[in-house]
């Protein structure tokens, strides 16, 4: 028995009076056993930075949320069996007609069930809401640099949390078992037919026997209720816990360096914004679902393997790859008497492992390429990495192609052009637009490089003409404020700005070669860092505010001074710029 505690609860209550209350008994006993005291002080007062773009991954995490609450909804009335009954229920156009039990207990949702109707549309919208804030949101930590060191474990979880969201939509998408869920099972079971060897035995062994048997309905709920939101919770928990052990990333600025955090703490700042945002995320959806119809499975009619619903198409997320199965060449090859499909194999199976797979690995493959090993806290500015920038600008411009392939029958009604020609042009457009995407992207980045130092060192355009003593004119520049100074110079100088990349030791002379291995790494480094506008040094720094105060003085006492009210130091832009670089 522990007598100091003990002791101390005594002399507390012989100080106060007072005996502690039932519920302070309880939090006593259950703090001495478990620490939840010490624990929930050190992270209750946790610091969060402040900015618009970190609630990205709270749209995902609160409409995760809504999926749950939503899908617990759905799940007392649904019935997950493809027993054949007749419909005698509230829609008129299909009554005694011949369907699953899962068509008609949907049916039975959408007008029978108080609020059915909603719960299924918000349940639908949300699921759109958190794969596509989940895209937006790794983009976002891509941009920025957030994934590097040591951050590339929770990379590689949010990459897993895409992918499985992706599933969990398809699976939750095919439930209903109508005419366009059925269409999109059925075309499932060609991609794993595609498989070479194995892709019948496969078939036959998810759906029970022949395609559509009867257990594919209850499977598909089995992992859409209970395994994927398993693996998901399970996920978005490890992705949090790193959150909170790494700390946050921050944007440079004034106060913020790569050893602390500035912003407001999770009580009760942070803690109330939080929560409310989960009210907005929450009537949002809940105003699409009561506003915009989505997937009206009445419309469609039960499942019929002999029909196939015109013009059908899967969520947007599963778009990109029927995209390139759509415009992928018939290609067909035979090896002792195994047929194998590329023109399936190739879209379907092999190119979705590929984008994930390097998806997977950038944060890997840009460590490598740069060599650079530090920890980082502070986040980069997508012009300040272009050829960073313009790869995922490339990615992003091939996925979308994909995508807009996806409807290429819809594009051709809608504009009533030739179905061909679009899919030739699509074809060619997959391989052109992202190089086309890379360069645009890479020479803007260096622009805006190039931008950013101009208004360091000669400050930035007020549009005030100014006109000399002989009679020239010229406009008046003014420096730009610390503050913004400190945000374009908060940033490492590219480590091979002349191109050169040989390995060096501890004391800086060249080492040995060490393979083909390090020679093709050098040569990705030099295009990496190509034509990359290295920020001003302090020698930079100081001619250029020399320079500018020169022409102050010609222009005028008062030009000195900044339109904010801020007084213009470039000494202290260079001390900055030197404790930096220490």
């Amino acid at each position: 028995m522990d007598t100091s505690k003990v002791a101390t609860s005594n002399a507390t209550t012989a100080a106060t009076g007072k005996k502690p209350s039932r519920a302070g008994a309880i939090a006593s006993w259950a703090d001495e056993r478990l620490g939840i005291a010490s624990m929930a002080k050190k992270n209750l007062r946790k610091v969060f930075p402040d900015h618009w773009s970190f609630m990205l991954g709270e749209i995902a995490l609160w409409s995760f949320v809504v999926l749950l609450l939503t899908g617990v909804f759905l799940t007392l009335w649904f019935t997950p069996s493809m027993g054949e009954v007749t419909y005698h229920g509230s829609y008129e156009q299909l009554r005694g007609i011949q369907m699953s039990e899962a068509y008609a207990s949907s049916l039975r949702l959408s007008f029978d069930v108080r609020g059915g109707l909603l719960m299924r549309q918000m349940h639908h919208w949300a699921a759109m809401l958190f794969v596509a804030s989940m895209m937006v949101h790794l983009l976002r930590v891509f941009f920025t640099g957030a994934y590097r060191k040591p951050r590339e474990l929770n990379w590689v979880i949010g990459s897993l949390l895409l992918l499985l969201g992706t599933l969990e939509g398809f699976t939750g998408y095919s439930l209903p078992d109508d005419l366009l869920s059925g269409t999109g099972i059925r075309a499932a079971d060609g991609f794993v037919k595609a498989t070479p060897v194995v892709g019948t035995y496969m078939s036959f062994f998810l759906f029970d026997g022949e395609f559509p048997g009867e257990s594919i309905i209850p499977r598909l709920y089995t992992i859409h209720v209970l395994l994927i939101p398993g693996l998901l919770l399970a996920l978005i928990a490890a992705h949090m816990l790193l959150l909170v052990y790494h700390k946050h990333t921050q944007w440079p600025g004034p106060g913020r360096t790569e050893k602390n955090v500035v912003g407001f703490p999770m009580l009760p700042v942070y803690a109330a914004k939080a929560g409310g945002f989960f009210f907005v995320v929450f009537g949002v959806t809940a105003l699409m679902g009561a506003l915009l119809s989505i997937n009206p499975v009445w419309k469609y009619g039960p499942y019929d393997p002999s029909k196939v619903t015109a013009g059908s198409q899967p969520d947007w997320y599963m778009g990109w790859p029927d995209g390139a199965l759509r415009i992928m060449p018939g290609i067909e090859s035979h090896f002792w008497g195994i047929t194998i499909s590329w023109n399936v194999l190739l879209p379907i199976l092999v190119l979705p492992m590929l984008m994930f797979t390097i998806l997977l690995l950038l944060p890997f493959i840009d460590a490598w390429i740069t060599g650079d090993k530090r920890e980082h806290h502070l986040l980069e500015r997508p012009r300040n990495a272009p050829t960073r920038t313009a790869t995922m600008v490339a990615l992003m411009t091939m996925y979308g192609l994909f995508w807009a392939a996806g409807g290429n029958d819809i594009i051709a009604i809608t504009l009533h052009a030739s179905i061909n020609q679009i899919t030739y042009f699509l074809r060619a457009a997959v391989f052109i637009g992202p190089v086309i995407a890379f360069v645009i992207t890479r020479r803007w980045c260096i622009s805006l490089q190039r931008k950013d130092n101009d208004d360091l060192l000669h400050g930035y355009e007020t549009g005030i003409i100014m006109r000399s003593a002989e009679g020239g004119y010229s406009e008046k520049h003014l420096p730009v404020a610390p503050s913004r100074a400190y945000t374009l110079t908060a940033r490492d100088r590219d480590p091979v700005p002349n191109g050169h990349h040989e390995e060096v030791d501890a004391n800086g002379l060249p080492g040995p070669a060490k393979g083909r291995l390090t020679g093709l790494r050098n040569r990705i480094r030099t295009v990496w860092y190509a034509d990359n506008v290295q920020k001003p040094t302090p020698e930079e720094l100081a001619a250029g505010h020399h320079h500018a105060e020169h022409e102050h003085e010609l222009q005028g006492p008062m030009d000195g001074h900044a339109a904010d009210g801020h007084q213009f130091d470039g000494h202290h832009l260079v001390e900055d710029e030197h404790l930096r670089s220490h």
